[in-house]
């Protein structure tokens, strides 16, 4: 594990906002909000792990509590995702930093389905790309996920990243062969994209 060089670090101002959400650091308050939703296995379909029990999501509560900064290669921070307008806890996302030598890190993001279909998902992305590139300053951020999760595809292309790679029946789990997608976009990438949307170029949630 790499320690950070100069500048290289992530201890972000918490909570953070955007225009709709609140990005905060998780609490133990926060056990029954992400069991309603780690639980379920439309949720759990396309990712690693199945539908959780509660003790998995104790568990995961309590590795997430603890990841609110990025100091060193391997860390990664998770956030809590809250609607701004009715304080409810609908997701997180995570940025990881996967190596400094290569100036590499990673995003994911699990928003509850009762809440998917409003670019909440983009709009916490986008936070967390900001954070990388602005602040981690790091050169390349990628996203991986299921083929068949088109869903997750699309927010990744909203935000501006490019499909890279589709790797065909790459892992066996949960019983079957499975596709990986993997989109990636790169710090001038993110540069034009901001330059384009202080010139009335947003891209749409």
């Amino acid at each position: 594990m790499r320690e950070a060089a100069s500048g290289h670090t992530l201890v972000p101002a918490l909570p953070l906002r955007t225009e709709r959400l609140v990005l905060r650091a998780f609490t133990l308050e926060d056990f029954d909000a992400l069991y309603a939703y780690q639980s379920r296995a439309d949720v759990a379909r396309f990712l690693p792990w199945g539908p959780r029990t509660a003790d998995e999501v104790r568990t995961a509560l309590g590795t997430k509590i603890d990841h609110t900064s990025i100091t060193s290669e391997g860390d990664f921070l998770a956030l809590a995702a809250v609607r701004a307008d009715t304080d409810e806890l609908i997701g997180d996302f995570i940025l990881g930093w996967v190596s400094a030598e290569h100036g590499l890190g990673e995003i994911g993001y699990i928003v509850h389905p009762d809440h998917a279909g409003h670019g909440f998902a983009t709009e916490g992305g986008r936070e967390m790309l900001r954070l990388a590139f602005e602040e981690l300053h790091l050169h390349r951020v990628i996203g991986r996920l299921e083929a068949r999760n088109t869903a997750s595809a699309r927010v990744l292309e909203k935000l501006g990243m490019r499909l890279e790679a589709h790797l065909i029946e790459n892992e066996y789990f949960k019983g079957e062969w499975q596709s990986e997608l993997l989109y990636a976009i790169l710090d001038r990438d993110w540069a034009e994209l901001q330059t384009s949307a202080r010139r009335g170029g947003h891209a749409a949630d």
